[in-house]
């Protein structure tokens, strides 16, 4: 499992699909999902287009989906690994999930269709559809992270949706080369979970095993902010 520390979580579906789901959104309802997202807490929303190439490689028919993304509590992210961490990820990770449900139903319930992508379930990496949104990176320590913030956590949504606001080009691709003038998440990793070359080693990190968030912690995306540390790169490079 891709989340060792967390449980599966319950079907807290309410309402069934719709038999003829509508495939167009209005801008309208669109702003207003978006905004009840904000409202049960969730830092804000982006979309991924499946490519068909994408589609097969995963082996999967379905190609409209809305990531959710929710801040990681700081207060957790702080905390030295131990059981007690993980168990409260978790409980974080289930209270947001059966938030998902519910916005979920609501595009069920205005006509169109929408399931929950299983977060557990590794037929389809979730990491990779998020990259297909042109709205996130992949850091040096191996993170997902979206202009919102590194101690993100996403889930998402699949749906009959076809005219989302999707993003054709990712302005976030210089955080590779900023990424590789860094190095601090590899000066400082607790378990040297990266080889000479600066590579991480997923088997010897201990993220998802014990909670383990030190690189999270000491990252300047974290600690400053994306945009903060955008404006020292580019002042890097004049």
């Amino acid at each position: 499992m891709r989340f060792r520390y967390h449980q599966p979580i319950p079907n807290f579906y309410k309402i069934e699909n719709p038999h003829h789901p509508k495939t167009t959104i209005s801008a309208d309802f669109l702003n207003e999902f978006n905004e009840l997202a904000i409202d049960y807490q969730f830092e804000g929303l982006s979309y991924s287009k499946l490519t068909d190439e994408f589609k097969n490689e995963w082996d999967i028919d379905w190609d409209n989906i809305i990531i959710l993304k929710y801040k990681m509590s700081d207060e957790i992210l702080k905390m030295e690994p131990s059981k007690e961490k993980c168990k409260l990820m978790d409980e974080e990770f289930q209270e947001v999930g059966a938030k998902s449900f519910e916005l979920a139903d609501i595009l069920r319930q205005n006509g169109f269709r929408a399931d929950l992508i299983n977060p557990l379930d590794d037929r389809v990496s979730l990491r990779a559809i998020a990259l297909q949104s042109n709205d996130a990176v992949i850091t040096r320590s191996n993170m997902c992270m979206f202009k919102e913030g590194l101690n993100l956590g996403f889930f998402m949504i699949q749906t009959s949706i076809e005219n989302l606001p999707f993003k054709t080009e990712n302005d976030m691709l210089w955080v590779e080369d900023y990424c590789s003038t860094c190095g601090v998440c590899i000066d400082r990793c607790p378990e040297n979970a990266f080889d000479g070359d600066g590579k991480f080693l997923r088997k010897l990190c201990t993220a998802h095993r014990e909670g383990c968030s030190r690189c999270i912690d000491l990252c300047p995306f974290y600690k400053r902010g994306y945009e903060k540390v955008k404006k020292r790169y580019s002042r890097m490079k004049k």
